[in-house]
């Protein structure tokens, strides 16, 4: 495997991954752009109005025609949060030139596609056309829907509200129905027009071979644009609360959610997430053989370190009746490890864990066009091999320090609605 990252302009990183085990051929283009209660629905639909039509391609079915004829391509959209920052962007892929029956250029017709549904999009008098986008934004309220749906998701996503209340990192990627509705053709291409001015961003290729233009091509492109890049901060702490707070929902739901948030101030981000593994992310980590095996207290209880807002989740699905002693005993096995109850066994299944982890970047080039911008926006460009060995260095004193780092921020709980 080869990689390259070069500066093509201002806040433009051009990425080329080579690994010759690939059949395929795939491309990210990734803009980054501030979270924000007030433009992440907009942002999220002018992104998304990309990939159903171009000017070349002007109705979806011309464009899904076109793609099938070239073996099957795929294009899709995408919107994303990382910590205060919203991640749009447009990815495709499709079979290397090499594979192609009759020798086209399956990799330029591809790119060609790609930069036309980005810089000419199928829009007239500042709006998209009014048929697709009203498809595209059907689309983005069944997804707003489903993931209400989803309990867990949303108590997920409602305890990041509350734990990061005033920040960018408590608005939803895609806004929410109220915001979404109200956006129009108009002012989803307003919004897209902002990102191309004003996005850092990041362009990924992953190919068994190099494709020759590809920089120089999007480098023209983007280049015509009049860009003033809005900085971007990938990492930001949330301040922790003067006191834990507790928060509550009553809901149609048979079992319980209690999501806990622990912030920290340790920069420690390798220390922390073996604290993480060592919790709750494995069947052998101390809360899922403590809290749900032997106390039999929940139905579930893992947890999750977001490095982006220094904060520590614990889940868990909970009868009303056990809540307080599910949280008691949460945070009884956190005061273990910080008293120094780590196994040697502990240890090194949470570093097998990682190592497991590692071991599967560059199994697809999703993996590894993710892993190369996940290492960018940790501010070092790492290899999985120079990864597993910051996580070898991490000692039991580490993790001991990183987990007494942690104080209790907030609670949020989904209850079932008691009768009577």
């Amino acid at each position: 495997m080869r990689f390259q990252r070069t500066e093509i302009a201002e806040g433009i990183g051009f990425s080329s991954i080579i690994d010759e085990k690939f059949k395929t051929t795939s491309i990210a283009v990734r803009f980054i752009v501030p979270l924000s209660s007030e433009t992440s629905a907009a942002n999220a639909l002018g992104m998304a109005a990309l990939t159903t039509t171009s000017k070349a391609y002007p109705t979806p079915a011309l464009l899904n025609e076109k793609l099938s004829a070239l073996y099957g391509a795929g294009l899709t959209s995408f919107a994303r949060k990382r910590g205060d920052l919203q991640v749009l962007g447009v990815s495709a892929s499709w079979i290397c030139d090499r594979y192609a029956i009759d020798g086209e250029d399956i990799s330029g017709e591809m790119l060609s596609i790609v930069r036309g549904c980005l810089f000419e999009p199928d829009a007239e008098n500042g709006r998209f056309s009014d048929e697709p986008f009203a498809i595209t934004k059907t689309d983005l309220l069944d997804r707003i829907e489903a993931e209400l749906n989803n309990k867990r998701g949303y108590a997920l996503a409602k305890a990041a509200e509350n734990a990061f209340r005033g920040e960018p990192a408590a608005n939803s990627c895609y806004g929410n129905k109220e915001t979404a509705s109200a956006v129009t053709p108009e002012i989803a291409f307003s919004a897209y027009e902002n990102i191309l001015r004003t996005a850092q961003v990041e362009i990924t290729i992953v190919s068994p071979e190099e494709i020759p233009g590809a920089e120089a091509d999007f480098r023209r492109e983007l280049s015509a644009i009049d860009r003033s890049p809005v900085p971007v901060v990938f990492r930001s702490k949330s301040p922790i609360k003067a006191e834990p707070e507790t928060l509550s929902e009553e809901m149609d739901v048979n079992q319980c959610k209690m999501v806990m948030t622990m912030k920290s101030d340790s920069d420690d981000i390798y220390a922390m997430r073996m604290l993480s593994v060592i919790l709750g992310e494995l069947p052998v980590s101390k809360l899922f053989l403590n809290v749900r095996e032997k106390l039999s207290l929940c139905y579930y209880c893992a947890s999750g370190y977001s490095a982006t807002k220094g904060a520590l989740i614990i889940d868990s699905g909970v009868q009303r009746s056990n809540i307080g002693k599910a949280r008691e005993e949460i945070l009884r096995q956190i005061q273990l490890v910080c008293d120094g109850e780590i196994s040697d066994q502990e240890l090194e299944s949470a570093l097998l864990s990682r190592e497991d982890i590692l071991a599967s970047v560059g199994d697809t080039p999703a993996s590894w066009s993710s892993w190369y911008f996940e290492r960018l926006c940790e501010g070092g460009i790492s290899a999985p091999e120079d990864v597993l060995l910051d996580y070898k260095a991490v000692t039991k004193a580490r993790i001991v320090e990183a987990a007494r780092s942690l104080k209790l921020d907030s609670v949020w709980l989904m209850l079932d609605k008691e009768v009577g």
